[in-house]
């Protein structure tokens, strides 16, 4: 019995856990021992507005950022709301962290500086998709492994959270 119980607390301590009301909702920025494959986790999370996102780098051989599709990051096409502002935690260190309060309702598109080309990215979607990101345009300027990386938005409002590890 001590055995499955312990099996069950480490099992829960693996994944992100849902925050109490005001506390930040938190996406991990990992990768394997050997750094051939990097990802955020949760990949897609639905939230409501003026909720708190905390990016944590739990990657102990890689530096990460989380950075938002917008024009004034590295000129990326516009992936997040017209009335919403862009973010860059700039390089993030093992254990180091970054926040962000999304208040605009849609859909955010972010990436990790460096590993985008990999395919780390991800999605956020705050109270109803209203703006639609993945549109041919700006879906051309995206690397093919950041293209389809991205949850759908329906599997994020059907799921309300998507992992992909």
């Amino acid at each position: 019995m001590l055995q499955i119980g312990g099996g069950l607390a480490l099992a829960g301590l693996a994944q992100p856990l849902r925050p109490l009301a005001d506390e930040p909702i938190e996406i991990w920025m990992q990768g394997n021992a050997d750094g051939s494959h990097v990802w955020f986790d949760p990949v897609g999370l639905r939230i409501k507005s003026g909720q708190t996102i905390r990016w944590i780098n739990l990657d102990p051989g890689n530096s990460h950022t989380a950075t938002a599709y917008h024009p004034q990051n590295f000129e990326h096409a516009l992936r997040i709301p017209k009335n919403a502002t862009p973010w860059n935690s700039d390089y993030l260190l093992p254990n180091e962290s970054f926040s962000v309060t999304l208040d605009a309702e849609g859909i955010y598109d972010f990436f990790c500086v460096p590993h985008e080309h990999a395919g780390m990215v991800g999605r956020i979607i705050v109270g109803r998709p209203v703006n639609s990101p993945a549109d041919e345009a700006s879906s051309l300027d995206i690397s093919e492994a950041a293209r389809f990386a991205f949850p759908s938005v329906e599997e994020i409002m059907n799921r309300g959270i998507v992992r992909r590890i």
